[in-house]
């Protein structure tokens, strides 16, 4: 059996999106039926409706950043309760039985973590044999991939956490960014401002590198402690050997080996950011200070709830422009453009 839910879906890489119907499985025993409140525009999405990363299934239903309320539980659930506010990030299934799906590191499964939109599944995991996202009024998702959102966050402010927090307090955590610890975070975008929000709250001395200092008072507002436009050649010079951790935040392409300068004795600079071409870091770059380039990507279930209750508690939410869901497609233009401060949320009311 399954249930219908309204839904907003693009059918080709031109768009543009329309209303539609899908069908979401009928809850299994441990599974949740969330009633959608909104839902974060994550640039993956356009990525990803657009084609541009190649291998998109259409009809496609983007939307990894979803907040909600739970309507009902299958007999076996025990972690949400009908009413309970809920988040589903970018995943909804693992294999749960790897090394790091039993290590709570879901997202590097090594059978692959079945992401919340666009991945091959059986029919009777999604009718239409491919998982379609948070575009829409209604979810269904195996409990251990819904996360709990605290009453501290708005669901508005919630979403984007879902994916743009858990990707920005994974590495801090991991690399221990804290007091005495310098953080660079580099782009103050729809990752970047929360990241700086995040970083500045564990108690880490904050700098951003950005372009141009346009968003300078909304940075010094969001908790960083130095802002510098890279488009400055003083800035390089200035900075060479600061940080302990840098985050590079950015899907440009950049002068990588200016930016691994900027890392002190065993600094680590992590790629957020997904450029199209390799990076390039001069081998004497790295060996001179012991410095270290890195990657990460989003985080498992157990961070993710551990950020939403940091954030919960430290009152950081996402910087939002609440849209009705027949503005997708000039949000997705006006993301490109960076036409946005910092996060398009769709209210899924308006589907």
């Amino acid at each position: 059996m399954t249930t219908t839910a309204a839904a907003y879906a693009v059918s080709s890489p031109e768009g543009p999106f329309a209303k539609t119907t899908i069908e979401r499985r009928d809850l299994g025993p441990h599974d949740v039926l969330i009633d959608i409140k909104y839902a974060g525009i994550c640039h993956s999405d356009i990525h990803t409706a657009r084609d541009e990363w190649h291998g998109t299934t259409y009809p496609c239903v983007p939307g990894h950043e979803i907040a909600g309320i739970v309507a009902a539980v299958g007999s076996a659930v025990t972690k949400h309760r009908v009413g309970d506010r809920v988040g589903v990030g970018c995943m909804v299934d693992s294999c749960g039985e790897c090394g790091p799906c039993v290590a709570g590191e879901e997202q590097y499964c090594t059978r692959d973590a079945v992401m919340t939109y666009n991945t091959a599944v059986p029919e009777e995991v999604q009718p239409g044999g491919h998982t379609f996202g948070g575009y829409s009024t209604q979810v269904v998702v195996t409990e251990h991939f819904v996360v709990s959102i605290p009453e501290g966050i708005g669901l508005d402010v919630a979403a984007p956490l879902l994916c743009a927090g858990v990707t920005l307090f994974s590495p801090l955590r991991h690399w221990n960014a804290g007091p005495g610890k310098k953080v660079a975070i580099i782009g103050m975008g729809g990752l970047g401002h929360v990241g700086v929000k995040i970083a500045a709250a564990m108690g880490a001395e904050v700098t951003v590198l950005s372009h141009s200092l346009s968003k300078q008072d909304d940075g010094r507002r969001f908790g960083a402690h130095h802002y510098y436009a890279t488009s400055d050649k003083e800035t390089f010079r200035t900075l060479r050997g600061e940080f302990d951790l840098i985050l590079n935040t950015v899907s440009a392409d950049l002068p990588m080996d200016r930016y691994m300068k900027l890392l002190n004795l065993d600094g680590t600079l992590v790629i957020l950011g997904l450029p199209d071409n390799p990076l390039q870091v001069k081998p004497f770059t790295l060996a001179g200070f012991r410095r270290s380039l890195a990657g990460s990507m989003i985080g498992g279930i157990p961070q993710t709830q551990e950020m939403l209750n940091f954030c919960a508690e430290h009152g950081i939410g996402a910087e939002i422009e609440v849209i009705s869901a027949d503005r997708i497609d000039e949000a997705y233009d006006r993301v490109v453009a960076s036409d946005v401060r910092y996060r398009f949320v769709i209210d899924a009311a308006t589907m």
